[in-house]
């Protein structure tokens, strides 16, 4: 074990960071360009398109389950985790380079059906990317301990993930979405393969019976855990509806555009420029928060507190864009508030989720948890009918503004564990 790992200096957090960072990467392309290029490049409309996002989410349904419950109990290439993050990077950074180029396969193979093709291809990405999450988070909990180790640890993922994810968006506004695919294939595949070189994975992972960690649960405290999930699942079909949708909010509230118009390449561009600097607004909250101010406010309140305030204050943010941001301005704005929310969501629920639960299972249960995040995104691509149908597009975020008033009051009820505190 390099000394790195042994002290968990910041520098081996930051080393740690980096497969979830790949994996978030590849999420914050399918964010900021998938939505735009199906409807830019190929014309899907908005239940064409949320038939896409449903494709990744039904694979995730048993992938990371799957995943998780093997990962536990394999060891090859030196690794439990290790493999399944060098596979899915690799798969990952495939199908981002396949995006642009979906009509070109459709072509090529002679199929016929554009959508088709970019079902598979939406398919295989969050496939691969479900394949890697979980490995990716779980490793951070195999090496690390309960408490604020574990803690520092989800945050710093949270911090390193949310930088890359800004300069995502940013590559996407002041560079192109096409030039954002590439460089994400690139980034995911280094940032799969590179960290593994300096993380020694246990060979055996402790139950939480050995003396030498009392604090550790030998068994999992299912009503917790189930309370936890419930309430996450209100945060994710907030999050994934804002996701999905955004950007017809943008073409149609901010720039009064119809979906059955046609409009310049111009305006197209103009609303993938809106899109990227909104989230990148989003994340750069999102990954300055986790380390600097979450963590040390979880010392003092817990995170069970702190997260449900944070998730408050994103229902909030969406509230001011319904009523408030109908302007690029406003809705850039509003982001700063939403991305309170958004800090909280991508860190402390693993954290709180990990310490209820038998710690020589945790990738079958981070692959449980990670249900309350693909039910709620299939529920998200489902409503593209809807919304589609609606005169006003402000419904997006009313509906996700709903979602995270729910959330919110079901964190209440979850309780904080005694080594959230220790």
């Amino acid at each position: 074990m390099r000394k790195i790992q042994e002290q968990l200096s910041n520098t081996f957090y930051a080393i740690l960071s980096l497969p979830a960072t790949a994996m978030g990467f590849a999420l914050s392309v399918q964010i900021a360009a998938l939505s735009w290029i199906l409807n830019s490049k190929y014309g899907f409309n908005l239940e064409e398109i949320g038939l896409v996002w449903m494709a990744g989410p039904m694979a995730g349904i048993l992938g990371q389950v799957i995943i998780g419950v093997i990962s536990d109990n394999v060891w090859f290439w030196n690794g439990r985790r290790r493999p399944f993050i060098i596979i899915g990077g690799t798969i990952a950074a495939l199908m981002l380079l396949a995006l642009p180029n979906i009509d070109v396969i459709n072509d090529e193979l002679g199929i016929g059906s554009l959508i088709g093709v970019a079902i598979t291809v939406a398919l295989s990405l969050d496939l691969a990317i479900n394949i890697s999450f979980n490995p990716t988070r779980s490793v951070i909990a195999d090496v690390t301990s309960p408490g604020d180790a574990r803690t520092k640890g989800y945050t710093w993922m949270q911090s390193i993930s949310g930088f890359f994810g800004v300069c995502a968006y940013l590559i996407g506004a002041f560079v192109s979405n096409y030039a954002l695919i590439y460089v994400g294939a690139i980034v995911v595949f280094l940032f799969s393969i590179f960290p593994l070189f300096f993380i020694e994975e246990p060979r055996e992972l402790s139950d939480g019976s050995s003396e030498e960690s009392d604090s550790l649960p030998t068994e999992t405290n299912w009503l917790e855990f189930g309370k936890i999930c419930l309430a996450h699942s209100f945060t994710w079909l907030g999050v994934q509806t804002m996701f999905v949708y955004t950007f017809a909010y943008i073409k149609e509230v901010i720039m009064g555009h119809e979906t059955t118009l046609q409009i310049s390449a111009e305006q197209n561009d103009h609303i993938g420029f809106v899109t990227g600097i909104a989230f990148a607004v989003l994340n750069t909250v999102g990954f300055i928060l986790p380390a600097l101010v979450l963590e040390p406010i979880t010392k003092k309140i817990g995170r069970v507190r702190t997260h449900m305030a944070c998730i408050a204050i994103m229902a909030l943010g969406y509230g001011i864009v319904v009523f408030m941001g109908q302007s690029s301005t406003m809705l850039i704005l509003s982001m700063i508030v939403i991305g309170v929310g958004w800090a909280a969501v991508v860190s402390l629920p693993f954290a709180i989720m990990s310490e209820t639960v038998n710690q020589a299972k945790m990738g079958m249960f981070m692959g449980l948890f990670n249900l309350s995040v693909v039910l709620p995104q299939l529920v998200a691509s489902s409503l593209g009918g809807y919304i589609d149908g609606q005169a006003d597009k402000s419904v997006i975020f009313v509906i996700s503004g709903v979602a995270l008033a729910i959330s919110a009051v079901l964190w209440l009820l979850v309780k904080e564990q005694k080594t959230a505190l220790s």
